[in-house]
């Protein structure tokens, strides 16, 4: 059972997509595994043949617990080890992933009335979204009738534990900087100019690249508090919170972030935020991340004050780009603006690293083609 993030204790085996006896390679989907926040496709790390499947579908097992056997070559079984069995015929009820069914529940849908489009007919999340949008509104309450009580979703009650926890084991500082975004937006456009639609970069591609040039300056920011103390990683592995449409909050996580391409960045969160919102992630983009950058630019927030996600030490936070008056060499003019903010753990760096931080990351946008 992989670990999706530091607040996950156990997690529910959806289906398999695989069986005894199947050849798989690095990065095969080969199950499904329901978590409070997300249905999430379990990659597989190794090539090999399916050996043994020890889970079967609904178990619940803590982070850790083995769900399968997978032999690294082609060959026989050992001598002395029975032949991987059979898996279990399909249960004759409803099949549905661990998320659809809380969605299910939550939304008042009858999960036998949807016919399902995931993998042997199971329900998946898209399908309960889509039946969902027949199913009348519940009577509004007569007058003076008491409020029901509202029980907390999967996801709503997984946030609400790690930002509990963030703000009460965090003494958390906050900076914030404006940026003349002139340079950094005149060479995207100069840049999209000669690209076709589909790999046209957005503004959130330079701003993520220019946080993982400033990690390298300032590492004291990239890594995680564990067991009474800081660990930088030499790795940047960059969480992006991706808010849902049918609510709540996911943080997918971009890998090696380090030599990415700008270009490549593009791709990377592209992708990340296409299967947050399909129900498509994979156990890669849960991977922890080293620090997250939340950016609420597109919902025309201009100010970003975030909380960290433990067991991270930072968060980096981007508002809406506007037109500000901007003096510079006593001339007044002008300039597209945008407010960066920076949520530090005061265990692991001061405000001086901080602003270290920002000062970099400000001089790494007046420099675009050097990112």
């Amino acid at each position: 059972m992989p670990s999706l993030g530091a607040d996950m204790q156990r997690g529910v085996l959806g289906h398999w997509l695989v069986k005894p006896g199947d050849r798989v390679s690095r990065g095969d989907i080969i199950a499904v595994i329901g978590t409070d926040k997300a249905d999430i496709e379990a990659e597989v790390f190794e090539d090999g043949v399916v050996e043994r499947l020890l889970a079967k579908p609904g178990d619940e097992l803590p982070v850790g617990a083995v769900l399968a056997t997978i032999r690294g070559d082609a060959g026989p079984p050992a001598p002395n080890e029975p032949s991987a069995p059979a898996p279990p015929p399909a249960p004759a009820s409803v099949r549905a992933s661990p998320l659809a069914r809380r969605l299910a529940a939550e939304w008042h849908v009858d999960l036998a009335s949807i016919a399902g489009t995931g993998p042997g007919g199971v329900i998946e999340r898209h399908d309960v979204e889509a039946a969902a949008k027949h199913v009348p509104p519940p009577e509004p309450a007569r007058p003076g009738a008491s409020e029901p009580s509202v029980a907390l979703s999967g996801m709503r009650r997984a946030i609400a534990v790690a930002m509990a926890r963030s703000n009460w084991e965090i003494p958390h500082y906050y900076l914030e900087t404006s940026i003349d975004m002139r340079t950094a937006l005149a060479w995207l456009e100069q840049a999209n100019a000669v690209r076709p639609l589909k790999d046209r970069l957005l503004p959130a591609a330079i701003l993520l690249k220019a946080v993982v040039r400033a990690l390298a300056i300032v590492p004291e920011l990239n890594g995680h508090w564990v067991d009474g103390q800081p660990r930088s990683s030499a790795a940047i592995h960059l969480g992006v919170a991706v808010a849902l449409r049918q609510g709540g909050l996911i943080i997918p996580c971009i890998r090696d972030a380090g030599p990415r391409s700008v270009d490549d960045m593009m791709q990377g969160l592209r992708g990340c935020v296409e299967r947050a919102r399909s129900g498509r992630l994979r156990t890669s983009d849960l991977s922890d991340a080293t620090i997250t950058v939340t950016n609420l630019g597109d919902l025309g927030v201009e100010v970003v004050h975030g909380v960290i996600y433990p067991p991270q030490v930072a968060l980096v936070g981007f508002g809406r780009i506007r037109e500000r008056p901007w003096a510079e060499d006593g001339m007044l003019g002008v300039r597209p603006v945008l407010e960066a903010t920076l949520a530090g753990d005061h265990r692991a760096s001061d405000g001086r690293d901080g602003a270290r931080f920002l000062d970099a990351l400000d001089k790494l946008l007046q420099k675009p083609d050097t990112l």
